[in-house]
């Protein structure tokens, strides 16, 4: 499938290059330069879409962005001053199949922030829960003080494999679940945990909310089986963190209309794909990739768009590369 993508892929900017090759070569004829002439010392741009498709193949994908990201807000507690959360997505296992000396760098590289809390913001699999098996180990590695939290991706629910029956594709979701819960994971469907910490005085106890809803979009051609209401009721934090693969649920529910402060997002893998400072997966995505902040009646509410960490349908990255986040919480007063 991958393959065949990237055939089509080629053959359709080869065709654009072809085009645009005629339309240079007209023009140029038209002021003396013969057709032919243009034409045929043009053809060597052909070789450029293959090449570059190749690096990011070769190179690209195994490439890792860490990026650093101060969050400050009032409605931090003291307490949680410096807290550090690293946030990983779509690992989308299958892309690591014939490459995971990469995952264990990046486990390596995760558990060298010291974070306090690891988020996973879904898409561990790509199509089917057995992309799982061979990594059960080397996600165990993963570390921090308060454990991983994760919620389901729309890969997770394994809607992009042939199965024979409904009932089949049911256990298939159940067995993803079940294994993240076996990796010690704390899978957030539809849930809240209250993390807290006691100020350097030792008199008062602080709260963060971090809540994980399952997939929520938008788009029509993703599935919705979340339920933001029954996942924030009762959550106590002072702070409150949302985790939500699609980024999409950030406008359409969460912006102004809750007092969640940081939303952490996956999904786009920024189309894998950045030229010339051109992302393809803006003509999709309002919020693609990196940091959005608004103001709002209750206050600045941010969102976070992680690149991701695997690939799907096409097998490189380019101008993309795979991305650790790590946010540091700070107390504003």
């Amino acid at each position: 499938m991958e393959i065949l993508f990237v055939a089509i892929a080629l053959v359709f900017v080869s065709v654009i290059i072809l085009l645009i090759l005629l339309l240079v070569a007209g023009i140029s004829s038209a002021f003396g330069t013969g057709f032919q002439t243009v034409f045929v010392n043009g053809l060597w741009v052909l070789l450029l879409p293959p090449v570059i498709v190749l690096a990011g193949y070769l190179f690209g994908r195994n490439s890792l962005a860490v990026n650093h990201i101060e969050v400050g807000s009032e409605s931090v507690p003291p307490a949680f001053d410096g807290y550090r959360i690293v946030q990983i997505s779509d690992m989308h296992l299958r892309s690591f199949r014939d490459r995971p000396e990469v995952l264990l760098k990046i486990i390596g590289r995760v558990n060298a922030e010291n974070p306090d809390l690891i988020v996973f913001s879904g898409d561990l699999v790509t199509t089917h829960p057995d992309e799982i098996l061979p990594f059960m180990d080397m996600l165990g590695q993963l570390e921090a003080e308060d454990g991983v939290v994760s919620v389901m991706g729309n890969h997770d629910y394994c809607p992009y494999n042939k199965w024979e029956s409904d009932t089949e594709r049911m256990a298939a979701i159940d067995t993803v679940r079940s294994r993240e819960r076996r990796l010690g994971w704390n899978l957030l469907d539809n849930a809240h945990i209250d993390l807290v910490r006691t100020d350097l005085s030792g008199r008062s106890r602080d709260t963060i909310s971090v809540i994980g809803v399952e997939n929520i979009s938008a788009m029509k051609q993703f599935e919705t089986h979340g339920d933001l209401g029954k996942a924030a009721e009762g959550a106590g934090g002072g702070f409150k963190i949302l985790v939500s693969h699609d980024p999409t649920h950030w406008r359409a529910e969460v912006l102004g209309w809750t007092d969640i402060g940081l939303t952490l997002s996956g999904h786009t893998h920024n189309a894998q794909l950045r030229l010339f400072g051109l992302e393809p997966s803006r003509l999709v995505f309002k919020e693609n990739s990196g940091l959005y902040t608004e103001e709002t009646a209750s206050g600045r509410q941010m969102l976070y768009v992680n690149d991701g960490l695997g690939t799907t349908l096409f097998p490189a990255r380019i101008g993309v590369k795979a991305e650790i986040t790590v946010f540091v919480l700070r107390h504003i007063q």
